[in-house]
């Protein structure tokens, strides 16, 4: 095989290489180790508004106080997210909104969250409360963490349980932002 060749089918590959690459960038729908999505998920007993108890610090919400997700169901099946925050340094309420589709089968909870065009992430509730009154929520690896409340506030009880599930299932528990006080 000559040279020219050789360099040739070696620059194709790794143009495929890059490419795959960027589709797997563009779209961050797998699942973390050990997390598995609740099953027989309801996906219109979910929607509504949702409090955000806690999280892992990120730079789309650090420093919002407040923060709600409400989530409806568009004309085409999938769902809108708003998500809303108090920013006390700007004194200001900041809001993104973003649209929602299952990964899979819709009654496995695990669904992908887009607010930037072609940009997805994962969206795993990985506990539900059987009323749907509280959710843990993960992203596609362990830097991504909700406890999402439908009520403003949680139950010390419902807190030391979700540190024990957070811990067990290797997230970092000292790294969570609270935003209900209360449970302390």
């Amino acid at each position: 095989m000559k040279k020219t060749t050789v360099v040739s089918h070696i620059k194709r590959i790794r143009s495929v290489l890059v490419g795959f690459l960027g589709l797997a960038l563009l779209s961050c729908t797998g699942i973390p180790d050990g997390i598995q999505p609740v099953t027989g998920f309801d996906q219109s007993r979910y929607l509504g508004t949702w409090h955000e108890i806690a999280r892992l610090d990120h730079s789309f919400e650090r420093g919002l106080s407040e923060v709600t997700a409400t989530y409806d169901l568009n004309p085409d099946g999938s769902i809108k997210v708003l998500n809303r925050g108090f920013d006390a340094e700007d004194g200001a309420w900041r809001e993104a909104e973003g649209v929602a589709q299952s990964v899979g089968a819709s009654d496995i909870a695990h669904l992908k969250v887009s607010f930037f065009g072609p940009f997805y992430g994962s969206y795993i509730v990985f506990e539900l409360g059987e009323d749907y009154d509280y959710a843990f929520v993960s992203g596609f690896n362990r830097d991504y963490l909700w406890l999402l409340a439908r009520e403003p506030h949680i139950t010390s009880e419902l807190r030391s349980h979700f540190i024990e599930t957070m811990t067990a299932l290797e997230f970092d528990p000292a790294e969570l932002v609270w935003l209900d006080k209360t449970a302390e």
